[in-house]
């Protein structure tokens, strides 16, 4: 099936899932699936509209804000939305993707989609922010609701952005109903939320580690890239579990631990009300003393020996050159904190990896990273039943949801990809495939295809 050349994000995950799809016994056994791959691949609705507001000068202007509603066979809508210059329908498309066979995989009754605007908050006050959000809102809370299409933060949406949309929403509708997730504590919220992204993609790797027989994070060394909110919360569940974190990075550099330095909690939340500040890491005062600052630069050729990478920041942020630079340096485990963290060619590096006496393990972000999305699930069903969950709670269930979708992932693996004896089962495409499977039968039970 052929799509518009000028996507390149979306032809990136379109073509990875197909490839995994491909090289699987899948198509043999089920030739039907080619036509639900067809059908799947194109989104249920895509909603473009302006946003027009007022800086602090009293200036209009306008940004180009979206929604594309992928897919609700499973569930309403359920996905971020991203508010960063460089969003366009591309990026939109191929993160709405990705969503749909994420959310499948957490087992909650969840639908894909993604959206955001063009609009940088960076630079911007309050006023200004809480004045786009309004005005973004008003046009999007059309298209929205509890049991429609309900939106989570992503890159540039907090929990102050949130907060301004839920306002603007419940005042433009008359109806308090959980339509966000990520809210305030006081209004709707769950626990673990914050966390949830970075705790998941740890318990994830736990289980790779167990299975691969290689311990656990005790003793070993991890490189991390990013700094908001997944980031933070990865190195802190890592050091907590006796990992020696040695990297975190931002668009203008990154942050390597010099010698027997590592990042400690204290460094941790340092970095975090930096960010919280919408700061650069150059900001971070321990910079010079432990950690070498490497300006434009991303963390994986300048941190040595790890055992671990988890790319936590953006898409596209591990190259085929630096993913060859971490399998030479001996990494064993890398999972993904972003969405389409590494490059196809990246993945193609581990993977061969995986086959071959390095047994470098890869796991795509659709089913490492899903903890973000599968606690606001959890926030769904609290705010149905009015009734808020304790952390302990909250935690287990998700913790429960990363074991199952790493089982999942293996069993999918097993059943449809030949592999060599004592060959690591591919994560990649057993995410794949049992995200994909979960996700056409819905639709195929539903006339969606046929």
């Amino acid at each position: 099936m052929s799509h518009l050349p000028a996507e390149p994000e979306f032809e990136q995950a379109y073509k990875e899932l197909v490839a995994t799809l491909e090289n699987s016994s899948l198509f043999e056994e089920h030739p039907e699936y080619r036509t639900a791959l067809n059908v799947v691949s194109i989104p249920e609705r895509i909603i473009q509209f302006r946003v027009v507001w007022e800086d602090d000068k009293g200036n209009l202007q306008i940004n180009r804000g979206y929604r594309v509603q992928f897919n609700s066979a499973l569930g309403p809508y359920k996905g971020g939305l991203r508010f960063h210059p460089t969003v366009n329908l591309s990026i939109l498309k191929f993160l709405g993707f990705e969503q749909i066979f994420k959310n499948a995989l957490t087992g909650l009754n969840m639908g894909g989609a993604k959206g955001g605007a063009d609009f940088d908050p960076k630079g911007k006050s309050d006023s200004e922010i809480r004045r786009f959000c309004e005005a973004f809102m008003r046009r999007l809370c059309q298209h929205i609701g509890a049991e429609t299409d309900v939106p989570a933060g992503d890159i540039g949406v907090g929990g102050r952005e949130i907060g301004y949309m839920f306002g603007a929403y419940r005042k433009e509708r008359n109806k308090w109903e959980g339509v966000l997730t990520g809210k305030g504590l006081d209004w709707g919220g769950s626990l673990i939320r914050p966390e949830a992204t970075g705790y998941g993609l740890v318990y994830y790797v736990e289980h790779m580690i167990a299975h691969a027989g290689k311990g656990s994070f005790k003793g070993k060394r991890v490189a991390i890239s990013g700094s908001g909110n997944v980031a933070q919360y990865t190195a802190l569940k890592c050091i907590e579990l006796g990992a020696t974190v040695v990297s975190l990075s931002d668009s203008t550099g990154c942050l390597i631990a010099e010698g027997d330095a590592a990042f400690t909690p204290a460094h941790v939340n340092e970095i975090a009300a930096i960010k919280l500040a919408r700061k650069p890491l150059t900001q971070f005062s321990n910079a010079t003393a432990q950690f070498k600052y490497i300006p434009g630069a991303r963390p994986w050729v300048h941190v040595g020996k790890v055992d671990i990478a988890l790319p936590s920041a953006t898409q596209n942020e591990v190259s085929k050159e630096e993913a060859e630079t971490l399998v030479k340096n001996g990494v064993q485990f890398v999972a993904e904190g972003s969405n389409m963290g590494c490059e196809q060619a990246a993945i193609d590096v581990f993977e061969a990896a995986r086959r071959g006496k390095g047994g470098v393990w890869y796991a795509p972000g659709k089913a490492s990273n899903a903890g973000g999305v599968a606690v606001s699930g959890l926030e769904m069903a609290q705010n149905s039943s009015r009734f808020n969950w304790t952390a302990e709670r909250v935690d287990e269930r998700l913790q429960q949801i990363m074991k199952n979708i790493f089982e999942l992932s293996i069993a999918n693996a097993e059943r449809y990809v030949k592999a060599e004896e004592g060959e690591l089962p591919s994560l990649v495409a057993g995410g794949n495939i049992a995200g994909f499977l979960k996700v056409v039968q819905a639709m195929h039970d539903q006339g969606d295809w046929w």
